[in-house]
């Protein structure tokens, strides 16, 4: 029986983690279970999965939680350090689902534990990939990728020769704004971007995905993860959704990893790794599969991911920089402050500003941060600057 713990239980790479675990229930011993305002879901997930603990990065949401598990035998806790402490704890495998970059701490306290973290959090390698590398390394943890995208990469380099690889091309649905104009979409509003055609996903993430941040910030992660230079990563426009990512070799051949647009897939991946185990997931239906389309990324309606290759060149803390102004861009967009397409052009002036705040190696936790409060600063500053 494997013991495991699920950071960011409520949110929906969390759900898929439990209902995978509720499909072959008997083979985990499940520790500890987080989140943070949904505490109905916590709550549930926690008496569900009959787990330990329950932890609450919310400690004005103690009580509610408390309430709700009382007479379960959970132990309930709350707050950033309680959540810390829970991943602290030493289990077989644990997934760092926290939304954010507050999911980088989660991360690295697994980290320093052993055994295996299965990483969905993007902010971790965005902004501290080689303080996390490095962390993993000290401690003897394998490091297993939970996105969809590269969990497609790590399967498909399974076997192989890193060195021999050309390139990497990541493919993108497009998101709801696939065949929109410039004009149109600079009239969106934050309904219309969470709006994804394929995938079921938290309001956050599903614009990052229609504005091609996400697509943005897996660019660097599969620089971090697998260290592939930014000039051998590609992305092309796939809008069904069923090949997740493919690798490129140096003789031509491309393998290509196709799956359901359903998170279980490459959840259970890591979850059950090295072996493949049934995790529920639908099978694809070749005869019902007319035809894949793909086509290249319209860099004018989609700059992030030039923003993005601009970040790796410059490499320290640029990806912190990039994350920390995209996220507070986001707040503004869902604050109906800004348009959808001003987020880019906002986040592509905080990066290219970086020099005025220290381009330096991203080794330590206190750099991050600074970096981070920097960039949501200025950000900040150009809005009002804007306003004025």
């Amino acid at each position: 029986m494997r013991s495991i713990s699920i950071f960011g239980a409520t949110g929906s790479v969390g759900q898929n983690t439990v209902s995978i675990i509720q499909h072959n229930r008997n083979a985990f011993d499940v520790h500890a279970v987080t989140g943070a305002k949904n505490i109905e879901k916590l709550a549930e997930i926690a008496v569900a999965l009959n787990a330990k603990l329950a932890v609450t990065s919310e400690i004005s949401r103690l009580d509610d939680l408390q309430s709700r598990l009382k007479g379960t035998g959970i132990a309930v806790q709350a707050g950033r350090d309680a959540l810390l402490s829970a991943a602290a704890d030493p289990v077989d495998w644990a997934i760092s689902a926290v939304v954010g970059f507050a999911g980088l701490e989660v991360s690295l306290k697994i980290a320093e534990n052993g055994k295996t973290l299965a990483l969905a959090n993007k902010e971790s390698l965005v902004c501290g990939g080689a303080l996390l590398h490095e962390t993993c390394k000290c401690a003897g943890t394998t490091l297993l990728p939970v996105d969809s995208e590269h969990s497609a990469i790590f399967q498909a380099l399974n076997g192989e020769d890193i060195n021999r690889v050309e390139r990497v091309i990541l493919t993108a649905s497009g998101g709801p704004f696939l065949n929109s104009t410039i004009e149109e979409m600079a009239h969106a509003t934050p309904e219309q971007a969470a709006d994804h055609p394929n995938w079921s996903m938290g309001q956050r993430i599903s614009i990052d995905s229609a504005s091609m941040f996400n697509k943005a910030m897996e660019i660097i992660e599969t620089k971090e993860l697998f260290g592939i230079s930014g000039g051998k990563i590609d992305v092309v426009i796939h809008p069904q959704s069923i090949i997740h990512s493919m690798v490129g070799f140096k003789d031509g051949a491309i393998i290509a990893q196709m799956g359901p647009t359903d998170m279980c897939g490459a959840i259970g991946y890591a979850l059950y790794w090295p072996v493949r185990t049934d995790t529920g997931v639908d099978r694809l239906d070749f005869s019902k599969l007319s035809q894949l389309d793909f086509q290249p990324a319209d860099m004018d309606r989609f700059p992030a991911i030039a923003i993005a290759h601009d970040a790796m060149k410059r490499g320290g803390l640029a990806g912190t920089v990039f994350n920390a102004a995209k996220e507070q861009c986001l707040d503004l967009f869902l604050d109906r402050s800004i348009g959808f397409l001003d987020m880019a052009d906002l986040v592509n002036e905080t990066v290219q500003s970086l020099e005025n705040f220290g381009n330096c190696d991203a080794d330590s936790m206190d750099k991050i941060l600074k970096s981070d409060t920097w960039a949501r600063e200025y950000v900040l500053k150009l809005f009002k600057m804007s306003n004025k």
